[in-house]
């Protein structure tokens, strides 16, 4: 009897190790997917260092993505904003887009490494 609860407790370690580390290989290639979608998807008008500031940063189990160039200009590019002299800009929404890819793409591929 010891020696099943022995074999089903090495094989249930296993499993948990593999599903770990499958994990870890998929929050990082979903993303560089975030980040490389944000980088083609960014508006791109008289400052274009803005769609090639997205970057990743590991944070504890999982990844930021932020815009390293211009991090302020995100939001004001996303939801538009005021002029100075009146008016509101159009808002150009790119984020929302990639976030909804990436949580799908996510959830996609941890149910194919866990049905393994």
């Amino acid at each position: 009897m010891d020696d099943i609860a022995k074999e089903i407790t090495q094989a249930l370690t296993q499993y948990t190790t593999e599903v770990e580390e499958d994990l870890e290989k998929i929050k990082e290639e979903v993303a560089d997917n975030a980040v490389n979608e944000l980088k083609a998807n960014s508006p791109r008008g008289r400052r274009s260092k803005y769609a090639k500031g997205w970057r990743k940063k590991k944070d504890g189990t999982g990844y930021i993505i932020h815009n390293a160039t211009d991090g302020g200009l995100t939001h004001l590019l996303e939801r538009g904003h005021a002029k100075r002299n009146g008016g509101r800009t159009k808002a150009e929404p790119h984020i929302e887009n990639v976030e909804q890819n990436a949580i799908k793409e996510f959830e996609e591929k941890v149910e194919r490494a866990v049905q393994k």
